[in-house]
């Protein structure tokens, strides 16, 4: 069984480099471990487990022991590290603080590994100094070491690491962008476990976020965007859900428009009263057609219901607006 650990640090979101280290271990590993390493107390911030959390829980990316925070195990580090006669310094690095005599990352995270008896270390090729010492480390401690695999990081466009200040560099920023979790968990399916850095690819994240939402029902969709099943229609072709979630603002806070043509609107009036407050997609579309067939204005008409010449298709604007709100607009 090939047992492994995702191990970030609870500085907040997951830096999308990080999140590509969690989707590969899972899919990697038999077993996984969420290990919290929070030696260093000066890096961590409030809520930051939490955050990270939620973040493996929109990726969909489940664990089988854990969150295990390393603070919580910092007598059993050093017991470890005393009873193999461990010196205070070892290979030129402090194992334990002078001060409280806390563990520092090395040793906790070298004896974790061998009691969760972790089989396989996949992370990010910024670690790749730290092999040596570790293994070392872990003979010292009367194990051998497990398999370790290093894998490239996601850049920035200029090949240096990304800033989590950068446009989509964090599994926060790529949720607020509207960017559904099924398409940034695809990207990073996608790029698997890269033997060289890659860049990060917005673009390829739009395009699955496309397929993504072209895909769901009508329902679900209009519950991710937070608009009535009626308008979802208008969603459609939306890149992510910021998107989707102005096209339906665009026409249900439309602010009407000039009525250009009375008889238009009238008789569009005369159509859509008897029908039901909401409509489907097969009524909206008769009721175009049947106003089309009479000569109807179908521009006038846009531009009294939506305040605009041009937008989502009329059928899907007719079938989004409750009867009253669409005669409102239709006859103020």
């Amino acid at each position: 069984m090939k047992r492994v650990r995702f191990a970030p640090s609870p500085t907040g979101t997951l830096h999308v480099g990080n999140a590509l280290s969690a989707v590969a271990n899972r899919a990697f590993g038999d077993w996984l471990l969420l290990r919290i390493d929070d030696t260093d107390r000066a890096r961590n911030v409030p809520g930051g487990e939490e955050a990270i959390v939620d973040d493996l829980r929109w990726l969909g990316v489940a664990w089988d022991d854990g969150p295990v925070a390393q603070s919580s195990r910092a007598e059993r580090h050093i017991e470890a590290a005393r009873d193999a006669g461990l010196p205070h310094r070892f290979e030129g690095i402090t194992l334990w603080r002078e001060d409280d005599g806390s563990p520092t990352f090395h040793l906790a995270s070298v004896v974790d590994d061998i009691d969760f008896g972790i089989t396989h270390v996949i992370r990010g090729s910024d670690h790749r100094a730290n092999e040596e010492l570790h293994a070392a480390l872990h003979r010292a401690l009367g194990h051998e070491p497990p398999v370790v695999i290093h894998h490239g990081l996601i850049v920035g466009d200029d090949g240096k690491k990304l800033s989590k200040r950068a446009e989509g560099a964090t599994v926060a920023s790529l949720r607020d962008a509207g960017y559904p979790s099924e398409a940034v968990r695809s990207y990073l399916d996608e790029l698997g476990l890269p033997r060289h850095d890659v860049h990060l690819d917005l673009t390829r994240i739009r395009s699955l976020s496309v397929d993504v939402l072209s895909a769901l029902p009508d329902d679900e969709l209009a519950a991710r965007a937070g608009v009535p099943v009626a308008a979802a229609p208008l969603l459609r072709g939306a890149h992510d859900l910021v998107e989707a979630r102005a096209l339906a603002t665009a026409v249900l806070d439309a602010t009407p428009g000039a009525q250009i043509d009375p008889l238009t609107l009238q008789r569009f009036a005369e159509l859509r009263a008897p029908l039901a407050d909401t409509i489907g997609k097969d009524e909206a579309k008769g009721l175009i057609r049947e106003l089309k067939a009479v000569g109807g204005n179908l521009k006038a008409l846009r531009v009294a219901l939506t305040g605009a010449e041009r937008g989502p298709e009329l059928w899907a604007v007719v079938a989004a607006l409750p009867r009253d709100e669409a005669l409102r607009r239709a006859l103020p």
